[in-house]
């Protein structure tokens, strides 16, 4: 295989308005010669039109492909006015689009060799299908990709039950579902369940067609009443292993589900944990610190705030110029992979708890 077809970036790009103008994304695709996905980002503009939706898309793949450092690029689109103008068959006449044109061009003059592509909507699915979940979503979207995929378990292995508890938006909870519906997940989510009826995240759990229970703390008359509705839930779904992702609410862990409760927490444990530290909490106490790295932990849930267990951490840079959200966003990319490492690591039965502390077996 030739130098050229080792450095090749195959780049699918696509844009979308709701409106025209109206709420606009743009994203891409990028994958290596052999089809192994690098990276997938979807961008959420706003208000724009379609087309500068379109060259958005474009430009932030170019832009990551430079990072990246790679020279050969194939580029495909299913915007024919993009292709045309960028190939120089159509002159760019909308004032609105003629700065992200000329982006586009120098950005391509670093590269070495290029080609733009138009290809039917049919065939550029994955892209659409970013885009519109950044649409949905009404945010940024990162996919991102274990370093160590697994396959799915032999047909006849038992599939994990989870009970997936929520309070919030449910991120969490489609990251999941994602690593499950691609075979990268050996389990199922049983039951969902969620801390406010008014969670977002309870109607896109409907929208997956999952089994949703709304308990309110507030309806119960006190804590004990509330853990036991909460353990009744799980219990009468089967749940082997309980997921929190994004609950807000104490609850008291019984004996049953003793080392079988999961949490994510947005920073390296044992520091910036503890009752009030969630969400950009977190990520104020960090920059606040001078921390030059953070990252997030996943533990096992005792009836401590953040002191149980830790089964996988990973860690991400802190920059000089981060923001809370900034750094909230590059964490959150380290714990799209995180959380489903641990619970593929119960799955197998890999997890063995002493003395407080968690020792991975096997391979």
């Amino acid at each position: 295989m030739s130098r050229k077809e080792t450095d090749q970036i195959i780049i699918h790009t696509d844009g979308a308005s709701r409106g025209n103008p109206g709420p606009a994304a743009g994203g891409f695709i990028l994958n290596d010669a052999a089809g192994n996905q690098l990276m997938a980002k979807s961008f959420f503009l706003g208000e724009a039109t379609n087309n500068v939706a379109e060259y958005t898309g474009l430009v932030k793949a170019l832009e990551a492909a430079k990072e990246i450092g790679l020279k050969n690029l194939t580029i495909f689109s299913d915007s024919e006015l993009l292709v045309r103008q960028i190939n120089g068959n159509y002159k760019v006449k909308s004032e609105q689009i003629r700065p992200l044109f000329q982006q586009a061009i120098e950005l391509l003059s670093e590269f070495e060799t290029f080609k733009v592509i138009s290809i039917p909507r049919e065939k550029n699915k994955e892209a659409d299908r970013l885009v519109n979940r950044s649409l949905d979503l009404e945010r940024d979207v990162i996919v991102t990709r274990d370093p160590s995929p697994v396959t799915q378990a032999a047909s006849g292995e038992r599939r994990i039950r989870l009970g997936v508890l929520i309070s919030g938006g449910g991120t969490t909870l489609m990251n999941i579902l994602e690593y499950i519906r691609k075979g990268r997940l050996n389990a199922e989510v049983a039951v969902v369940i969620s801390s406010r009826s008014d969670a977002a995240g309870v109607q896109r759990a409907k929208d997956a067609g999952l089994n949703v229970v709304i308990i309110r703390k507030k309806d119960c008359p006190d804590i004990d009443k509330f853990s036991k509705r909460i353990e009744d839930e799980l219990v009468a779904a089967k749940v082997d292993l309980v997921v929190q992702g994004g609950w807000l609410c104490f609850w008291n862990i019984p004996a049953r589900y003793e080392s079988r409760v999961m949490n994510i927490h947005p920073a390296l444990l044992p520091s910036f944990g503890g009752q009030g530290m969630w969400g950009h909490h977190v990520h104020e106490a960090v920059l606040a610190a001078g921390c030059k790295i953070s990252g997030c932990t996943v533990h096992f849930c005792t009836n401590e705030y953040d002191k149980g267990p830790i089964i996988v951490q990973r860690v991400c840079e802190v920059k000089e110029t981060d923001t809370p959200d900034t750094l909230a966003a590059r964490v959150f990319e380290q714990e799209c992979i995180a959380y489903p490492q641990a619970i593929r690591l119960f799955a197998e039965g890999r997890i063995l708890v002493q003395d407080g502390r968690v020792k991975i077996t096997g391979p």
